[in-house]
């Protein structure tokens, strides 16, 4: 069994943060493709095929089906390993996506597994386990949306979620249940109890215009909330990108546009 990496870390920044992880000789952090910032000289990168937890006792077939359950939600099947091969300390640092929290997690204080948004993911020690939790219930399967498919986050070690907008922890007693909007959570300990309700009502249906199905967070146990889930901030932009717009603030709004000739 690979030990988890005990790295330190520093977040930096407000709305774009970064996190800066401390390497001592021989420790790994490791990361999925794009997230990487900067690094000092002496650190070693590396792509490796997984996330590096259980390289030395894996068989070749169990990594080809974890990396095909990877390849079938659309998840990178290698991730990039940083390694001090230096003498004295190292810093690498990892970027946020888009606007948003780094929230650190450590895992051995959390229960040893976090649920999380398979997009969530930044950055964690060498040894922890970055796998796909599929969700049993063929509702959940079919209509669970954004969080149908998620990331299990396993070991001991640091690992990093990254959220959009505002962050909220939540502390859920037992048996207290939460609705929640599927793309709004981040995360949550593996004791939370996690489904799909439909909305119901045919007027919020048609015109509720906040889909039909909510997620249910039971516990015990902690959820992290977000308020800018990447799907939204994503569909506004498209919906701003691919219209001509002039004047926004204006009274006469999509009627000026048409007045000024950019609607014809």
């Amino acid at each position: 069994m690979i030990q988890n990496h005990e790295i330190d870390y520093k977040i930096f920044g407000e709305e774009m943060q970064y996190v800066e992880v401390e390497l001592d000789p021989n420790e790994t952090a490791i990361a999925e493709p794009g997230a990487f910032m900067m690094m000092d000289d002496g650190i070693q990168m590396e792509t490796m095929f997984g996330d590096g937890s259980q390289q030395q006792n894996n068989s070749i077939l169990n990594k080809l089906f974890s990396a095909g359950k990877r390849m079938l939600v659309g998840e990178n099947l290698f991730m990039t390993a940083y390694t001090n091969i230096g003498a004295g300390k190292k810093h690498v640092s990892f970027a946020s996506p888009y606007p948003g929290k780094i929230i650190p997690l450590n895992l051995q204080q959390l229960g040893g597994t976090i649920i999380c948004q398979k997009d969530a993911f930044l950055c964690a020690a060498k040894g922890v386990s970055i796998g796909i939790e599929f969700q049993k219930k063929l509702g959940t399967g079919l209509f669970g949306g954004e969080g149908f498919i998620m990331e299990r986050l396993e070991g001991d070690g640091m690992a990093f979620m990254h959220a959009g907008g505002h962050v909220l922890q939540r502390e859920l007693a037992p048996g207290e249940l939460l609705k929640i909007d599927t793309g709004c959570i981040v995360g949550f300990t593996a004791t939370v109890e996690y489904d799909i309700q439909f909305v119901g009502g045919i007027k919020n249906t048609i015109f509720g215009g906040e889909g039909l199905f909510f997620a249910t967070l039971r516990g015990p146990g902690t959820v992290w909330i977000q308020t800018l889930p990447i799907s939204r901030l994503a569909g506004r932009i498209l919906r701003y990108a691919t219209t001509t717009r002039k004047e926004e603030g204006s009274v006469l709004g999509g009627l000026g546009n048409l007045l000024d000739g950019d609607g014809w």
